[in-house]
C-alpha cells in the first residue's frame, strides 16, 4: 500500500528517542555572531526548520519539531564531565534538554516542550553545549543522529487509538491521531488515514512491547478491555498476541518462559 502523505497540519510527532537522565535548563536567543535575532529571541516563538538552519548551528540536526546532537567523548569520564556541565546550565536556566551518556558518546535533544516545538532558548542552549563539547575534546557527528516514528495505516484512528495507547503503556499526544511514551524514551505511535487499510492481510511487520512479568497480564486484559483481541496465549508468559478491531496485531511479551530468559 503506498503511505499517504500527513497532513499539512501536522508537522510531526515527539517520537524522539529522549534521556535517560534530564537535565533542565532555559537560555536565551542569541543569533550566530552574539548579536539578539528578534525573529529567534522571543522563547515563545515556535522556529521554523528553514530559520533553525539558518541560525548555523553545524554540531545539530532538526528532526520532528527538536533540535539533536550526538558528541563522541572517547571515554565516559569525559561524557560525564560534559553532563555535569550541561547539568551546571540547565539549573542555571531552567530549561529542559534530554540528556543520553552512554560509551563513547552524549546524545542531546532540545526542544521547548511548551510551544511544542523549537524556539530561541534551544538555539542558544545548543551554541552552549556546543561550546562545552569543544573545550573537552568532543567531536560532534550530526550526520549519526536519527529519530523513530511509527506510523500505522488505519481507516479511523478513533477505533484503534485507545487500544494501542493502552498495550503499549502509552499516553495523550498534542496531536490528535498520535500516541507517546510518557518519558519519551521509546517512539510515538501515529495513525495515518487510510480508508482501504481493512481486512484480513499477510501482516509482515508487527511490535513487541516487553514489559515486566507482574504486570504483563494486566496489560493484556486492560489491551482487551480497551477494544483488542486476545489472538493467541499459547505461548504465555513468553509472549501474548492481540490485535486490534481492525486486525493489527502486537505481542505483550517478558523474559520469563524463554529458554534463555532473553
Amino acid at each position: 500500500m503506498t503511505r499517504l502523505v500527513r497532513p499539512a497540519s501536522r508537522t510531526g510527532g515527539r517520537g524522539v528517542p529522549t534521556s535517560r537522565a534530564a537535565v533542565v535548563l532555559r537560555a536565551g536567543g542569541l543569533c550566530h555572531g552574539g548579536g539578539v535575532d528578534q525573529r529567534t529571541s522571543d522563547p515563545k516563538q515556535k522556529l521554523t526548520f528553514q530559520q533553525v538552519e539558518g541560525e548555523g548551528l553545524a554540531d545539530w540536526r532538526y528532526l520532528f519539531d527538536a533540535l539533536h546532537a550526538r558528541f563522541r567523548t572517547g571515554s565516559f569520564a569525559t561524557g560525564l564531565e560534559l553532563v555535569d556541565r550541561i547539568g551546571a546550565a540547565a539549573e542555571e536556566a531552567n530549561h529542559h534538554p534530554d540528556v543520553v551518556l552512554t560509551y563513547p558518546q552524549v546524545d542531546v535533544t532540545l526542544s521547548s516542550h511548551d510551544v511544542g516545538g523549537v524556539t530561541g532558548r534551544d538555539l542558544a542552549l545548543a551554541r552552549r553545549i556546543s561550546g562545552f563539547a569543544a573545550d573537552l575534546g568532543a567531536e560532534p557527528a550530526p550526520q549519526q543522529v536519527a529519530a523513530i516514528e511509527v506510523a500505522l495505516d488505519v481507516p479511523d484512528h478513533e477505533e484503534v487509538q485507545q487500544f494501542w495507547a493502552t498495550v503499549l503503556g502509552y499516553g495523550e499526544s498534542r496531536w490528535p491521531s498520535q500516541v507517546e511514551d510518557p518519558s519519551g524514551r521509546l517512539p510515538a505511535l501515529w495513525f495515518q488515514q487510510a480508508p482501504d487499510a481493512t481486512g484480513e492481510v499477510q501482516q509482515r511487520f508487527h511490535l513487541d512491547i516487553r514489559v515486566p512479568r507482574e504486570i504483563a497480564e494486566d496489560r493484556v486484559r486492560a489491551a482487551v478491555d480497551a477494544g483488542g483481541t486476545l489472538v493467541s496465549d499459547a505461548d504465555a508468559p513468553a509472549f501474548w498476541v492481540l490485535a486490534d478491531v481492525h486486525g493489527n496485531k502486537v505481542c505483550v511479551c517478558t523474559a520469563d518462559g524463554r529458554p534463555s530468559g532473553d
